[in-house]
């Protein structure tokens, strides 16, 4: 009933909150001291390192930014693999490329510890209600040994395949869902500047076929101008350069991907990077001089 959980950002705290309500216990780290004082006034025990998280703890979750960050957390120095007893089960549940987790595995591997690739998807609210998509790949064993730990922070937890699957699964989410609002702001941009109020365009179409999850979530967002972040544009960046580089290595040709980052990128010179993923609405309205609100 002991997890190490390493990253405590926007979506790693509510997560320790969970497992803590499911009553584990938590032994926490976060290069930001202050993350880890509010995760131990939640109850966690707070670590100095990831080592010493590794130490105290045979199941360690990681929750980082990108590819980097994991490996520092890991593989570095004081991470988790100098504090790891063998037999440990290490998943990373960040979204980073399927080539850093197969990288990462192999290292882990070396030390006798058993990782599994556990990225999620919902953003802050399903992290906070427990509710999030968890995408997985590595072991059958080993993801059938976590289940009910997953289960705990998510709502679904799928098998993908091999280690790397979950986050080639991942990419493929954040190609949909960055294509989804960008499409949704450009007709809400039609309709705005045709003279028809957005909001009662959402509630007229949003039960047929052009509904979907990421509609209901982001338009009441943009149609009060609330880009408070959920999920970041700086990380939906990381992630769609992530999906350009495998789509590269892979062979796969990603068009529409490569115009939703130039509308990222756009937004970050812009100082937007920042804010929630919903302000890509922003884009529309910057070439047009126009805002979608109701």
């Amino acid at each position: 009933m002991k997890v190490g959980f390493i990253g405590l950002g926007i979506m790693g705290k509510p997560m320790v909150r969970n497992l803590l309500k499911a009553g584990y216990e938590v032994v926490a780290f976060d290069v930001m001291e202050a993350n880890v004082e509010e995760a131990a006034a939640d109850g966690a025990v707070p670590a100095q390192s990831s080592k010493a998280v590794a130490q105290q703890c045979k199941t360690i979750i990681t929750m980082l930014p990108n590819s980097p960050h994991v490996k520092a957390a890991v593989m570095g120095e004081n991470g988790v693999l100098e504090g790891a007893q063998e037999g440990s089960i290490l998943i990373d549940m960040s979204s980073i490329a399927p080539l850093a987790s197969q990288e990462i595995s192999r290292a882990c591997a070396g030390k006798g510890v058993k990782m599994i690739d556990a990225p999620v998807s919902g953003g802050e609210p399903k992290a906070i209600d427990g509710t999030m998509s968890i995408m997985v790949g590595g072991d059958k064993k080993v993801f059938d040994q976590v289940y009910d730990l997953l289960m705990v922070m998510g709502g679904s937890a799928v098998h993908c395949g091999d280690i790397g699957a979950g986050n080639t699964t991942k990419l493929a989410n954040q190609v949909i869902v960055a294509l989804n609002i960008a499409a949704v702001s450009e007709a809400f941009m039609l309709s705005t500047k045709a003279g028809v109020d957005p909001v009662r365009v959402f509630d007229a179409i949003k039960g047929g076929l052009a509904g979907s999850t990421v509609m209901n979530a982001k338009i009441p967002m943009i149609t009060a101008g609330n880009f408070n972040p959920g999920f970041k544009i700086d990380l939906h960046i990381k992630d769609l350069n992530n999906a350009l580089e495998t789509g590269h290595g892979v062979g796969a040709p990603l068009p529409m991907t490569a115009l939703a980052m130039e509308m990222l990128q756009t937004l970050r010179a812009d100082g937007c990077g920042q804010q929630d993923h919903s302000a890509i609405a922003k884009y529309y309205e910057k070439i047009t001089g126009v805002e979608i609100r109701g």
